[in-house]
């Protein structure tokens, strides 16, 4: 399958399964606390997606059990909610949600705070989230897909951290995963060019020690393979007009537009 380019209509749609996932995101944050377990989160996530009749995409894709994954510490990804899993003080917890409304998919992540975290660790979450942003700014006409790789890459490479590189973004809108894979590592000017039309999930996973991982026996936990934190944050955007649309922009002052030029 090649790449597809959505019409303003269909980017639209888009759009509203990116504002639930958004939402789940916002009314999940109050309820990370400590001692709350991953399975209740997975639980106030599902309620939301059904409240809004959205259907959660994660959930039996693939086998996948759950409607959220919850990846805490040094799990990179892909951690599945249990009954038997409780936050702690301290901890980091990645949120990752996909949401199927109307017949498209959005999806989002973030790394949260589990009360006050160590200096380390808000430094991992604050760069992840910069180099979300610094990609997000080179998705627009004219540049290639590798482009967004390198402004990801070089910003974490820059404070010590490594870009994981096993799992990578990647076009979205009528499937969950579409071309063009986004990787988080690489040189700049190579892949695909980017047009107008264009839907992509950019996600920076990055470690604080190596960028290398392991998958445990459950076939779906990431973790580093240092076992050193991971942070995870995701936004589906639009490449519309030239500038990049951020379609899962929630509350809390979040830019939706970036415009490199």
């Amino acid at each position: 399958m090649g790449i597809y380019l959505y019409n303003l209509e269909q980017i639209e749609r888009i759009e509203k399964a990116c504002k639930v996932a958004a939402g789940v995101l916002v009314e999940i944050e109050t309820a990370i606390v400590e001692g709350v377990t991953t399975f209740e989160l997975d639980k106030i996530a599902r309620q939301f997606i059904a409240a809004r009749k959205a259907k959660p995409a994660f959930l039996g894709y693939r086998g996948y059990p759950a409607a959220l994954c919850t990846s805490i510490n040094e799990v990179v990804v892909h951690g599945i909610p249990s009954k038997k899993t409780r936050l702690n003080p301290g901890d980091i917890v990645g949120i990752d949600v996909g949401v199927f409304l109307d017949g498209y998919f959005g999806d989002t992540a973030k790394t949260f705070r589990v009360g006050n975290v160590d200096e380390n660790a808000g430094v991992l979450l604050r760069v992840t989230e910069e180099a979300l942003y610094k990609g997000i700014a080179k998705a627009v006409p004219g540049n290639r897909i590798s482009d967004i790789s390198h402004a990801v890459e070089s910003h974490v490479a820059s404070h010590g951290f490594s870009a994981v590189r096993e799992f990578v973004g990647h076009g979205i809108g009528a499937a969950l995963h579409e071309e063009p894979s986004i990787p988080n590592f690489g040189k700049p000017g190579k892949g695909p060019r980017i047009y107008d039309g264009m839907v992509l999930a950019i996600e920076p996973m990055v470690n604080a020690g190596t960028y290398k991982v392991n998958v445990l026996d459950d076939g779906w936990t990431a973790v580093t393979e240092d076992r050193k934190l991971s942070a995870h944050f995701e936004h589906t955007i639009a490449v519309i007009d030239g500038k990049a649309r951020v379609l899962t922009a929630g509350k809390n002052g979040v830019k939706s537009t970036f415009d490199s030029r």
